[in-house]
């Protein structure tokens, strides 16, 4: 028999809880390993959105030191992080700067049960995997110009982070009736989470790492 791995992952809003749980879950759950989705707590009274570094760290530290015999990670967009968070001022392209950002991150918490994951750049990079799967909510003509845009980076990460061309700024130029929560995890849930993962090689990682979370099983009576 084996046990149960618990992972928290305190995400950004509504539509990265429910990607968590209508595409990770059912995945993870194979592995006995069981994920909590958590939206960032930004007031007593309200939850979605990140406000500031100091809000975010004390949920993390929190979280970590409550369940201890579990693990914590997180769902945050690079794109509009807040102006506090570690490292945010590093230099160099915006991959190195993430780089640099999550790292900076993850010595900050400095608990043996965080694993810093911060998405390059946004949720809605994640949807260019495969800009085909729009077709069930726009016309063709919608699709073939999120697939220019696709085509012209290398991977979906790449997209960058100015105002004007983040992956949720072009989406919106585009599709003007798109809305996050309502679009953003059904339209992943299309594409699905092997495509995601073969063309999100940063987001593949962190997937892999928690894969590595899964517990060992033992036989009975060892």
């Amino acid at each position: 028999m084996s046990h149960i791995t618990r992972v928290y992952i305190l995400c950004e809003g509504q539509t990265e809880e429910a990607f968590v749980k209508r595409l990770l879950m059912p995945h993870f759950q194979q592995l006995n390993i069981w994920l909590i989705p958590i939206v960032i707590r930004t007031s007593s009274q309200s939850r979605g959105g990140v406000s500031t570094y100091g809000k975010i760290k004390r949920e993390i530290e929190k979280l970590c030191k409550t369940d201890k015999s579990s693990w914590v990670t997180t769902m945050l967009d690079f794109y509009g992080l807040p102006k506090d968070f570690p490292a945010l001022d590093s230099k160099g392209d915006s991959l190195s700067r993430i780089t640099a950002v999550e790292a900076a991150f993850q010595a900050d918490i400095e608990q043996s049960n965080f694993i810093a994951n911060i998405i390059r750049h946004e949720f809605e990079g994640l949807l260019f995997s495969e800009p085909s799967a729009f077709n069930g909510w726009y016309d063709s003509n919608i699709v073939s110009e999120l697939t220019n845009i696709r085509n012209s980076f290398d991977t979906p990460e790449y997209i960058n982070d100015a105002p004007e061309t983040a992956p949720s700024k072009r989406i919106l130029a585009i599709c003007s009736n798109y809305q996050k929560v309502l679009h953003g995890s059904l339209i992943s849930i299309a594409i699905g989470l092997d495509k995601i993962r073969q063309e999100c090689h940063f987001f593949d990682a962190w997937i892999r790492h928690l894969e590595s979370l899964a517990p060992q099983k033992t036989v009975d009576g060892d």
